[in-house]
């Protein structure tokens, strides 16, 4: 008999996994496998689960929660020398990284896809020490994702993200930075970077043309505007994908490496997958091309070369 290690977050979301917790485990035992569950305790604790679920020989990592839990989930896989398939069951706020997956919404839904799927290859970020699944982050409202409480985030969903963000416009500060990925060299005052490799970030911002294995992250660079009314502007134009970008004060492209150099006296603060990740004065992202496999159902998204 297989043997599943099933980490959920009792508390993400709604706190809707509780209430189906016996139905998951019931439809993974009828499928055929022998299930350990692990309700996390605390900040960091799904690392040393998955870590554990991966040295004592277990089949597949299922994981129930929202993007921080599942990231978690993704670093204890990384550091252990058996990296086993992850199956992810979305139930945060947000689940962006769900989205480039394919995931259906409904938790019984991902249950069956994970049941009828098969593991496939995804690329991971390394940031500095640690990992991320989608994205890592530093600037303008990227404290908004782990500093908004569970409980607003649980009533408000995506609008308290939105809020936070608004009230924030006014006291945006630029980072002066030099930025090298390839043959390329930038020095200027940024308020927001983000690499990426997902198909949407905090379930607003939407990015095409992607794909979870190639290699590459998108990377996304916004300069200080000149203005408040300018910066508005520029939210706009990315918030609404019918609008045209406003290249003047962005600037995206694609690489396998790049480093974040701070050129003031201040560190960097990152985001990570939504949770704190952390401040340095040098940052380095590296794509590791697919390094973790995660489960994925019978109709297989477009978000995968054809290799």
């Amino acid at each position: 008999m297989k043997k599943l290690y099933f980490i959920y977050n009792p508390v993400a979301g709604k706190a809707i996994i509780g209430e189906k917790l016996s139905k998951i485990i019931d439809a993974f035992t009828k499928a055929g496998y022998q299930v350990t569950a692990h309700p996390t305790q605390k900040g960091g604790d799904a690392v040393k689960a998955a870590a554990y679920a991966s040295k004592n020989g277990f089949d597949l990592l299922v994981c129930a929660g929202g993007d921080g839990t599942l990231s978690q989930c993704l670093h204890g896989i990384m550091i252990s020398e058996n990296k086993i398939p992850i199956g992810y069951i979305p139930a945060g706020s947000t689940n962006d990284f769900a989205k480039g997956l394919g995931i259906p919404k409904g938790i019984m839904e991902a249950v069956q896809w994970i049941i009828e799927g098969t593991p496939v290859p995804c690329d991971v970020g390394g940031f500095n020490n640690g990992y991320f699944s989608y994205i890592a982050a530093f600037g303008a409202f990227t404290n908004i994702t782990y500093e908004t409480s569970q409980q607003i985030k649980n009533i408000f969903g995506h609008a308290a993200y939105i809020v936070s963000g608004v009230m924030q416009l006014n006291s945006i500060r630029a980072k002066r930075m030099r930025v090298e990925y390839g043959d390329t060299m930038i020095e200027d005052d940024f308020i927001f970077g983000m690499v990426t490799n997902s198909s949407s970030v905090a379930g607003l911002l939407s990015l095409n043309d992607f794909l979870l294995d190639d290699g590459q992250f998108e990377v996304t660079l916004i300069k200080k505007p000149a203005n408040v009314t300018q910066l508005r502007e520029i939210v706009q134009s990315l918030l609404n994908i019918n609008k045209e970008i406003d290249k003047e004060y962005i600037r995206f492209f694609r690489t396998d490496k790049i480093t974040f150099t701070s050129l003031s006296d201040e560190p960097i603060t990152w985001t990570c997958d939504g949770e704190y990740g952390g401040n340095a004065a040098v940052n380095h992202v590296e794509n590791l091309r697919k390094a973790v496999s995660f489960i994925v159902g019978p109709q297989k998204t477009t978000n995968f070369s054809k290799e």
